[in-house]
């Protein structure tokens, strides 16, 4: 009876000790590579995953290739195993790096199978998903956004007649700031009483007639 509660209570511990995760590290947008980091506690036989957000070129390295893994791609799964039964044991490393392409605002790991030498499937916790912020980098700039991680090319460094950064609102020539010369009457005066008249003329005399008609004398 007390062998088989030293037994479980072994069994217990060893599951309660066992951390198996797998996140994103070392993330480049622009060279387009990032690393899988693995920490296992359980000894590795195969992996698949995949990266949601981004399109897969090409993997190797870490330790899969330590291993000598047979490790191949697709654009929306990368899959390592070995024809010889080996494994990675435990420990903290790169498991694979990998190029892709056609990032846009975040990569997520996604379909992640993790199998031990003997098939069965390992309980993996997955880190956060990598996510960007765009924006101006340029301190200098007057909408400069101090959370901004990559540069997006919006840096402005002028404020229009508004106060707006980066704005398009001018003066008019009556002074009033995006007024486009509401004020200007049709003699160019500013706050004038000059108006059209139905002919189209500035100033000039013509008026309707009693039928609706410009200059049309039906009285």
């Amino acid at each position: 009876m007390r062998s088989f509660i030293r037994i479980l209570f072994f069994s217990i511990f060893s599951i309660s000790i066992s951390q198996n995760i797998l996140s994103l590290t070392n993330v480049d947008t622009a060279a387009g590579t990032l690393d899988i980091h693995m920490e296992n506690t359980d000894v590795v036989g195969g992996f698949q995953f995949g990266l949601a957000g981004v399109s897969v070129t090409g993997a190797s390295g870490g330790s899969a290739a330590d291993a000598g893994f047979t490790v191949s791609s697709s654009a929306t799964t990368v899959l390592g195993f070995s024809f010889s039964g080996a494994s990675i044991p435990a420990g903290e490393g790169t498991l694979v790096s990998v190029s892709f392409d056609g990032f846009v605002d975040s990569i997520c790991l996604d379909g992640v199978v993790m199998s031990s030498t003997g098939g069965t499937a390992l309980d993996f916790d997955l880190g956060d998903c990598y996510s960007v912020t765009f924006g101006c980098t340029d301190d200098t700039a007057c909408n400069y956004n101090p959370d901004a991680m990559e540069d997006d090319g919006s840096c402005a460094y002028e404020s229009d007649c508004a106060g707006e950064c980066g704005g398009d609102a001018v003066v008019d020539e009556c002074g009033v700031c995006d007024g486009g010369n509401a004020d200007m009457d049709c003699a160019g005066v500013c706050n004038g009483t000059a108006e059209v008249d139905c002919a189209g003329i500035c100033e000039g005399s013509a008026e309707l007639d009693a039928c609706g008609v410009c200059e049309g004398g039906e009285t």
